[in-house]
């Protein structure tokens, strides 16, 4: 019901632009399950284990968007990697989109929890200190990664992704949560988004949402001028960076 919602509202996702001067990444192959797997991987300067991001597609694909931020996390410090959660393939059209975003939830975890092994076993990581940031379909799987992650991750970022509003899944959260929403989401309204932190905090869970009044879905990461909020994407960006530098920097 959510991804038939998103797929009203969902709009091209192509800004973005890597900050600072790290170099750009490249992709690495990766067991998974019998499977393998791929994804962008963008390093830091500097020697010694780092802070390291997942960082999770829209149903877009692993696109020049979600590429170019993880080239801005690498600038920021850290190891990011972008699974290829569609095997390589990438679309501006809608329809394919969601059919794309079809595919097997257990099969997406799959190669999720793997990328997350890849970070631990790699010599430049700090397998304590990893995250999972995503947008729209990738926001609901980085909050599905927070739950399904054995050991936790250090923390979760979502944009306008799907929530799962039933308490007794809210009471196995185990990491901080941070999330950006938008007023006019269709496919997730703002109530809803409400009433998940209202229940998380019942909980004692550490969960920091933001409506914003004048955005819908994708108002963070939409080329679209009609769907695209400047102002609101700039702090709600601001927003993930502090959180992150928080749980894996302890800034």
């Amino acid at each position: 019901m959510i991804r038939k919602a998103l797929s009203l509202v969902a709009s091209l996702s192509l800004v973005g632009a890597a900050a600072g001067a790290a170099s750009p990444g490249r992709m690495v192959s990766f067991p998974s399950g019998s499977e393998t797997a791929s994804g962008y991987l963008a390093l830091p300067d500097g020697a010694g284990r780092k802070p390291a991001i997942v960082v999770i597609q829209e149903w877009w694909g692993l696109n020049d968007f979600i590429k170019h931020k993880a080239d801005h996390f690498a600038a920021e410090g850290y190891v990011a990697l972008a699974p290829d959660l569609y095997g390589g393939q990438v679309t501006a059209d809608p329809m394919k989109a969601h059919e794309l975003s079809r595919r097997p939830a257990e099969h997406v975890m799959r190669d999720l929890k793997a990328a997350v092994d890849l970070l631990r076993s790699r010599p430049d990581v700090d397998p304590a200190r990893i995250a999972s940031i995503g947008w729209c379909f990738g926001g609901g799987y980085s909050l599905d990664l927070a739950f399904a992650e054995a050991p936790p991750l250090a923390g979760t970022v979502m944009y306008y992704g799907r929530l799962n509003p039933d308490r007794g899944v809210i009471a196995t959260l185990r990491v901080p949560l941070l999330g950006n929403f938008g007023a006019l989401d269709q496919g997730i309204p703002a109530d809803s988004v409400r009433a998940f932190e209202e229940r998380a905090k019942q909980e004692g869970k550490s969960v920091n949402f933001k409506i914003y009044p004048d955005a819908g879905h994708a108002f963070a990461s939409s080329s679209d001028p009609k769907v695209y909020r400047p102002e609101a994407a700039k702090d709600a960006d601001a927003r993930a960076d502090e959180f992150l530098a928080r749980v894996l920097k302890g800034k």
